[in-house]
């Protein structure tokens, strides 16, 4: 049987009468590139936030590697990476400060050692000594996944890593990710509203529709369940159609199946 690195039982988070996440019962195999797909405003940030420990659950409960997110909330964390949207870096730094600087707040040991080592697992050690202020997003986007390496997390978070990156910067991201899977055993949660790019990554993929979880296997498997639907966009589009005209879609299954 298969390691769970990610497993949610009814996590539900509220802000005053609005739920935003709503009963997420959830399990991923450890190993597998999850991608967690729906509109703006579905549950998918507020989602990443209650399983790195940055938001509470209002109930409900979830587990990194059987480490409860709230009672066992630091060995989460060093299990843990997580990427924003928006990286924050500090453009007047180099990308060896800012490095310096993230790591020895989380107490990576031997950080300068440890910085080469990510940058050369990015294939850009010549950025070393080159000021953030001068980067593109994508470039941003890749030291901000860096800066979440430096522990050697098991899990990387990664929140919509290709929006509003051009697709060279798209590409770089994705073959970095696929890298980070297959040749390090990352397990990879991975927010996104580009369908395209979750049909070319994923091994396993979740739909999100007003905090509610819809859909949720592999995705070779969706893809038979669909079998004259042609693509994950289209997918994607029947079951929120669906959901508009007759409710809680019925194919629904909340677990991932390596």
């Amino acid at each position: 049987m298969a390691t769970l690195a990610i497993e949610t039982n009814e996590l539900t988070r509220k802000y005053g009468e609005k739920t935003a996440v709503n009963h997420l019962t959830l399990t991923i195999p450890q190993g597998e590139i999850f991608g967690f797909l729906g509109h703006n405003g579905a549950g998918k940030t507020t989602t990443i936030s209650l399983l790195t420990t940055l938001l509470l659950p209002t109930s409900g409960n979830a587990r990194i590697f059987g480490n409860d997110v709230v009672q066992k909330n630091r060995e989460v964390r060093q299990r843990i990476g997580y990427v924003p949207e928006n990286v924050r870096l500090y453009n007047e730094l180099t990308v060896a400060e800012n490095l310096r600087y993230l790591g020895e707040l989380s107490g990576v040991a031997a950080i300068d050692k440890r910085i080469e080592e990510v940058l050369h697992l990015l294939e850009h050690p010549e950025w070393r000594d080159l000021r953030l202020g001068t980067f593109s997003k994508g470039m941003r986007q890749r030291i901000g996944i860096a800066q979440a390496l430096l522990h050697q997390p098991a899990i990387l978070f990664l929140d919509e890593p290709a929006s509003g990156l051009d697709p060279e910067g798209q590409r770089a991201i994705g073959d970095l990710i696929v890298r980070l899977n297959h040749e390090f055993g990352i397990t990879i949660f991975m927010n996104t509203h580009q369908l395209s790019e979750a049909a070319k990554l994923c091994t396993s993929i979740g739909i999100m529709n007003h905090g509610r979880l819809v859909v949720a296997d592999t995705l070779a498997n969706v893809m038979q369940r669909f079998p004259d639907t042609p693509s994950l966009e289209e997918i994607y589009l029947q079951v929120e159609r669906w959901e508009a005209q007759n409710g809680r879609f019925p194919v629904a299954s909340g677990v991932t199946q390596s």
